[in-house]
């Protein structure tokens, strides 16, 4: 396997530890007490302030992140582009969005857009690769 589809795959894994961040900080709580509630997860996140509300809207940009990251991926690799180019773009894109996801966290709004636009960038870069 390429290191750029490891990539696909800790990209597709990231948003899901980014929701745990805010999950972790309620297990300690029972729900009564505004602990994280299995059984109605949509009502506990609607309650959630601050940095976890924030993680859980990195959980969310980082799926609506994915589909143009993996379909760049595939038809970079479909294509027969140079493979340590897409390795290289993909390892990026992957610590773009943990920088993303820090930022979102320290609540950096400015510096967070222009981290989302250098990942889109390299998705499109990706894509371009591809034709």
């Amino acid at each position: 396997m390429t290191i750029a589809k490891w990539c696909v795959l800790a990209a597709c894994l990231l948003p899901i530890a980014s929701v745990a961040l805010a999950k972790i900080k309620a297990a300690r709580l029972s729900r009564k007490n505004g602990g994280y509630d299995n059984n109605n997860p949509r009502e506990w996140e609607a309650k959630l302030t601050g940095w976890q509300q924030r993680a859980n809207a990195a959980q969310a940009n980082g799926f609506e992140a994915l589909p143009l990251f993996i379909a760049g991926v595939v038809f970079a690799q479909m294509a027969q582009a140079d493979q340590g180019r897409i390795d290289l773009l993909a390892m990026a894109f992957v610590g773009i969005r943990v920088a993303y996801v820090a930022a979102y966290l320290a609540n950096q709004g400015n510096l967070r857009s222009l981290i989302w636009f250098a990942g889109v960038g390299v998705s499109v870069a990706l894509l371009a690769m591809g034709s």
